[in-house]
């Protein structure tokens, strides 16, 4: 009657198994670590890499716990932090400005069981330090970019229409435009709304000359502000995420906000840099006449750039001199893979650019065949020439190939930058803050000890009121936190303050279960039932209770997760996991171990409950 078949015994020792080794890893804590990477993602990070940094380390006569490379950077392990901090200062002088050295925690957790993928919980900012930032889009700096942009398009549509403008230029969010007649500024007017509904014209006469301006209407001001910092907020994901930090918080606040926060890290210089790392590209023609005349060569390579032009250099070291007008920018860009090109099979990337973008690039092909064309990636504030090849014919369909790339680390890279892309808008960090690790492990000391009073107190209790049956309950009780513990470590979640909360209250609604089987065993008992029938009977008919009560407080946690965001999230998935965990540990694992004390006796008199 109250016996298990042999493959449910298997089905708890083998989650009890799971559970306890994905739960172990959280017991070996973080230790500070050096993060090195280097500030060019085009730079190689190899074994070279590994050996400057521990040649630095050896020099400094600074013992590191363990050094390790990854595609990402190298990272170094230290017994404390005061040995961190030194390090992380020699490193940087070693290495030069051309690596971003930051202060980082790792996992502690030995090898093996990362080879098994048992991971520690990923801990928030509130646990394990680290920073925080609340950063402004400045918007008004968007809208000027916009109308930048517009600014070559209605250039580029007057040209194609045939009408004749004396000058176009901007000022502020403004396009102004000059005509000497009436009938070339109706011609660009209609030309111009027909093409940028979401332009607003208006007309003026500036002495002889007849004025156009154009700006956008009230509502692509707000798309236009929208869609700045939603890829603000993909920029800075893709950026963070790419550079390693465990579990970033990137979100939205009010309209123009963004909060940006990176456990773990605890050094702010160096995650203010993590966030102004984007890069974009531009295209613009080379200056072909003054290529050619060796003294303007020679004065800009003296700093002494002629009026309208800039240079910059090829990875060659060979000087390469630029008009400044920029012929197309990365903002237009929409996808980039990395590739093979067809002709040579040397490694490239494959940019696609959107309607209005391959519009402009198939126009400045068309008009500039025989002439270089130089495209330049920008990055951390360096521009450098990536290849500047003749234009052999018109290029259209919006597909554009980037050669010269070393190798297909470098594409793949260069691919990923452009894909990120720059920010729409420009960022002000209006409210930073730093939380030191001492802090955190303060947070999480108070958090367990909160746990394991009120489990302590709640195993008390259960055992002086119900017994042997409470041991029982007592057990289950450990399984659900092992269980839940394990399923937030498997899923890699953020743990914070208010999870420990969720985890703290599941603990006290699991016991719940156990008191709602131990009183319907207790009332079948007094109905005159034999201790064998009543234990059955007891868990059978306090299934349907326990369901019920379980769903009524899951639909409330779904509720929680959907609506809520950030720390009230944590706790919704805590407390889901939990009441599913405490579900099978209360019911299932509780009366398995009922089973194994009492169902094999044949002559059971007396159930201690």
């Amino acid at each position: 009657m109250n016996r298990y078949p042999l493959w449910k015994y298997i089905v708890i020792g083998a989650a009890l198994i799971i559970a306890f080794v994905y739960t172990l890893p959280n017991f070996f804590g973080d230790v500070p670590a050096v993060q090195v990477m280097p500030i060019r993602t085009t730079e190689k990070v190899d074994t070279a890499l590994l050996n400057r940094v521990e040649s630095a380390l050896r020099t400094a006569g600074l013992n590191s716990t363990g050094v390790a490379l990854d595609p990402r950077g190298v990272k170094a392990r230290f017994a404390d932090t005061d040995t961190q901090i030194k390090a992380r200062d020699v490193i940087q002088t070693s290495l030069g400005s051309g690596y971003t050295v930051a202060l980082n925690l790792l996992p502690a957790s030995p090898d093996w069981l990362s080879a098994l993928g048992a991971l520690p919980m990923n801990l928030g900012l509130d646990l394990r330090g680290g920073v925080h930032f609340l950063m402004q889009v400045d918007m008004p700096k968007a809208l000027e970019k916009a109308a930048e942009r517009y600014q070559g398009d209605i250039r580029t549509l007057l040209r194609e229409k045939k009408v004749r403008y004396t000058a176009i230029g901007r000022e502020g969010e403004l396009v102004n435009l000059r005509f000497r007649d009436a009938e070339q500024r109706d011609a660009a007017r209609k030309a111009i709304e027909d093409a940028y509904p979401d332009l607003q014209i208006a007309e003026a006469q500036i002495g002889e000359e007849y004025a156009l301006s154009a700006t956008l209407n009230k509502m692509a001001q707000v798309k236009t502000q929208e869609f700045a910092l939603k890829q603000n907020l993909t920029t800075l994901r893709n950026r963070v995420n790419e550079l390693g930090v465990a579990e970033p918080l990137i979100q939205q606040q009010g309209v123009d906000r963004v909060v940006v926060q990176l456990p773990g890290v605890q050094d702010t210089a160096k995650a203010k840099e993590i966030l102004g790392r984007t890069a974009t590209l531009e295209i613009r023609m080379v200056d072909e006449e003054r290529m050619q005349d060796p003294v303007a060569m020679q004065a800009a390579a003296a700093g002494q750039t002629p009026f309208g032009a800039e240079m910059y250099y090829e990875r060659n070291g060979m000087p390469v001199l630029v008009r400044k007008t920029v012929v197309l920018t990365g903002e237009y860009i929409t996808d980039a893979q990395p590739g093979f090109d067809s002709q040579t099979n040397q490694s490239a990337v494959h940019i696609n650019l959107d309607g209005r973008g391959a519009r402009i690039f198939k126009n400045v092909t068309r008009e500039n065949v025989g002439k270089r064309m130089a495209i330049l990636l920008i990055e951390k504030g360096k521009i450098e020439v990536v290849t500047a090849p003749v234009i052999r014919e018109e290029i259209g369909g919006g597909r554009v190939q980037i050669t010269g790339m070393d190798s297909t680390q470098e594409s793949n890279d260069v691919a990923l930058l452009l894909r990120a892309g720059a920010l729409a808008a420009p960022m002000e960090i209006v409210e930073e803050r730093t939380v030191g690790p001492s802090l955190g492990a303060d947070n999480i000391e108070r958090g367990l000890n909160s746990t394991l009073i009120g489990f302590a107190a709640v195993a008390l209790f259960m055992v002086v009121y119900y017994q042997l049956f409470g041991v029982v309950a007592v057990v289950a009780l450990s399984v659900n936190l092992f269980l839940l513990v394990a399923l937030l470590s498997m899923m890699q979640a953020t743990l914070t303050l208010p999870g420990i909360a969720g985890i703290a209250l599941t603990l006290g609604m699991a016991i719940d279960a156990n008191v709602i089987i131990a009183e319907r065993i207790r009332e079948e008992l007094r109905n005159g039932m034999s201790p064998q029938a009543a234990l059955s009977a007891g868990y059978d008919r306090a299934w349907d209770t326990i369901l019920d009560s379980n769903i009524t407080t899951l639909i409330a946690g779904i509720a929680l997760f959907w609506l809520g965001s950030g720390p009230v999230r944590g706790f919704a998935v805590t407390l889901c996991l939990g009441i599913l965990t405490s579900m099978f540990s209360a019911v299932i694992v509780s009366r398995a171990v009922v089973n194994l004390t009492y169902g094999r006796a044949k002559r059971l008199t007396k159930v201690s409950i």
